[in-house]
């Protein structure tokens, strides 16, 4: 490659990126997932378009597989970690029995009804089971939903991967019919359990070396979190070949639990960079797709297969896996209807195609259509749904973001607070916030004007605050502004004490 290819690869490569950002404007207000736009503008620029050949799927699988790492890692470094506590049971049994409820159901129904064999049954069956956590993220933090309710989402799209990859590679190379259906519960339990334990202590460690060492840049504490959880990836698979999946999935919710330096900064970067895998891997899912091989008699096997697994094999498996919690039918209801598919599918359906199994390429073909029309019927009907259920958060209030600069010499951490919209914070006074003893409000910055407050100033939605404390009461600084946001100048009182302790 000559210095003149790599210019007009870097040119197609910006000018793709600038017009994926924009079409998530566009998506936005359209009320359509932005990873449909993404995938038309890979089949515009493909072999149906522009005429851009790219047929590796090997190369798909392994850049698929990277993507679906990042979107784990930010999906989990922003989660709310109080949401998806409790519910992560829940998440667990939906992202492991709920599969292989699903999985059943679509298998059985492909190879007696359908016809296939049960190679390309159980495949199909596995391919279209998980969840997509980039589509749940992307689309249900933008719906005010219940937090129960989303972080039991939350939880089976970050941890349902880990099962169905397994599962998928196992049949495409022949090792689930050579070792039969209990070696793989066994392995699929092993390897969950161990990336899982394994994650958690990346992640303890890794809150352990970030606190205690000292970096000479605010922007190098993003790239060490990111690092640190490719590393957790990495060496699940490599070192103890369990699921990586499940253990940078762990390692991400931790990090993100933690009140770790320059937080803010972390979240926006990690942000960032999980758009631009997103737009990636949609775009190059796109690209391998072939439209002109797409014949009449796979879009109406991708239809009753959808119908199949989103109406009969999703709830089927939403009702075995939650019913036992005695969660309400109104939110079962809302629960299998979000079980929302996207990149992993048919990063999924790369597997088959990589091993050269028979029919591979039918089952590409099946599953992108699938995604294509099943995506654009249930993203945009979750907030009617979420409506007409009575699901919806009516008095949910946005937290604050908290960002933390060490101040090493002092003792002392500085706390940048941006305060929201719907946050209750807005209207308080900054002697009413009952601070711990030490903390001073030292700035506040409203509409480009900073000012030093005084006791009576009140504070608005919109304004940046910093705040310095001392180490020692940073962590109790931070559960008190948040309890004030979530309930007022009145948090800590009428009950809202076990509130203030989240």
């Amino acid at each position: 490659m000559d210095v003149s290819q790599l210019d007009r690869i870097l040119l197609t490569g910006a000018a793709v990126l600038l017009v994926a950002i924009i079409a998530v404007r566009l998506s936005g207000r359209l009320g359509l997932p932005s990873l449909l736009i993404y995938l038309a503008m890979g089949l515009m620029l493909g072999e149906s378009g522009v005429g851009i050949q790219f047929e590796d799927a090997e190369i798909a699988h392994a850049l698929g597989f990277a993507a679906l790492v990042i979107i784990l890692i930010e999906g989990g470094l922003t989660t709310r970690w109080n949401e998806v506590r409790p519910v992560m049971p829940i998440g667990i049994v939906l992202a492991t029995v709920g599969v292989a409820v699903s999985v059943g159901v679509v298998a059985c129904f492909a190879h007696f009804v359908l016809g296939f064999d049960w190679q390309i049954s159980i495949l199909l069956g596995a391919v279209t089971s998980p969840t997509d956590a980039a589509a749940v993220f992307s689309v249900l933090r933008r719906v005010p939903i219940r937090p129960r309710i989303r972080g039991m989402l939350e939880a089976e799209s970050g941890l349902n991967d880990a099962p169905t990859v397994l599962l998928v590679t196992l049949v495409s190379t022949g090792g689930f019919k050579e070792h039969g259906l209990p070696y793989f519960a066994g392995l699929v339990v092993y390897e969950l359990v161990i990336g899982a334990v394994f994650g958690l202590l990346v992640g303890w460690a890794a809150i352990g070396l970030i606190r205690r060492v000292a970096l000479g840049s605010a922007g190098l504490y993003p790239l060490a979190i990111v690092a640190l959880c490719f590393l957790s990836y990495a060496g699940g698979t490599v070192l103890l070949h369990v699921s990586g999946f499940a253990a940078v999935y762990v390692t991400s919710l931790v990090l993100g639990r933690a009140e770790l330096p320059h937080r803010l900064a972390t979240r926006s970067f990690v942000d960032g960079i999980a758009w631009l895998a997103q737009i990636g891997l949609f775009v190059m899912l796109g690209l391998l797709a072939s439209p002109g091989r797409i014949r009449l008699n796979d879009v109406l096997l991708a239809l009753v297969i959808g119908i199949a697994v989103t109406v009969v094999g999703r709830f089927a498996a939403v009702t075995l896996s939650v019913s036992w919690f005695r969660v309400p039918w109104r939110e079962q209801t809302f629960i299998g209807w979000a079980g929302l598919r996207g990149a992993v599918p048919i990063v999924l359906a790369t597997i088959p195609l990589a091993e050269n199994v028979p029919q591979a390429d039918r089952v590409f073909d099946v599953v992108f259509v699938l995604v294509l029309v099943f995506t654009l019927l249930q993203g945009p009907s979750l907030p009617w749904l979420a409506k007409r259920l009575g699901v919806l958060d009516d008095n949910a209030a946005h937290e604050v973001d908290i960002d933390v600069a060490p101040l090493e010499s002092l003792g002392a951490d500085m706390l940048q607070v941006m305060i929201p919209s719907e946050s209750r914070l807005s209207g308080v006074e900054i002697g009413e916030l009952r601070l711990p003893p030490g903390v001073s409000v030292s700035l506040v910055i409203r509409e480009k004007r900073a000012f030093v407050p005084e006791s009576r100033s009140v504070l608005r939605a919109g304004d940046a605050v910093l705040v310095v404390a001392p180490s020692a009461v940073r962590e109790q600084t931070i559960r008190r502004l948040r309890a004030v946001s979530r309930a007022g100048r009145l948090a800590g009182w009428f009950g809202e004490r076990g509130r203030e302790q989240q």
